[in-house]
């Protein structure tokens, strides 16, 4: 599958308020206060439809189900965003340990966590709550 054209994009800002009419609670939970949906919960982990995933807040286009796999964990799993800036990462220290967080470049969402267990050719594992993706199928126009 192609790498989703990409237009420069601006910070999307939004107020606590506006994001919660725009979300679900779950979503809001998830992607504005760096939430986790349980395992096996979500409604992309098992999903093996085409197309591109794409940040449940501002839609930009993260991930690609070409590079989805089952990781076993309960979580949709990816190898590799569809660009290197459509992801951001920082230390996370919640939980008693470090890890890194994903996040959204364009709205700071929280995605989930990227680990040094997946698969090649990158050997990482996007981990990522169902609640903060949406899949645009290939095919829809």
């Amino acid at each position: 599958m192609a790498e989703p054209k990409r237009q420069p994009s601006e910070k999307v800002i939004k107020t606590e308020e506006e994001w919660k009419k725009l979300l679900t609670p779950e979503q809001f939970h998830v992607t504005r206060k760096k939430g986790t949906e349980r395992a096996f919960t979500g409604q992309y982990a098992k999903t093996k439809a085409k197309g591109n995933y794409v940040c449940i807040c501002c839609e930009q286009p993260l991930f690609s189900s070409d590079t989805k796999f089952e990781s076993g964990t309960g979580w949709p799993s990816f190898y590799r965003p569809v660009s290197s800036d459509a992801v951001a990462t920082e230390s996370d220290r919640s939980l008693f340990m470090t890890r890194v967080e994903a996040l959204c470049s364009r709205c700071d969402a929280h995605l989930g966590h990227v680990f040094d267990d997946g698969p090649e050719p990158t050997g990482l594992r996007y981990c990522m709550n169902s609640a903060s993706l949406k899949l645009v199928s290939s095919d829809q126009s």
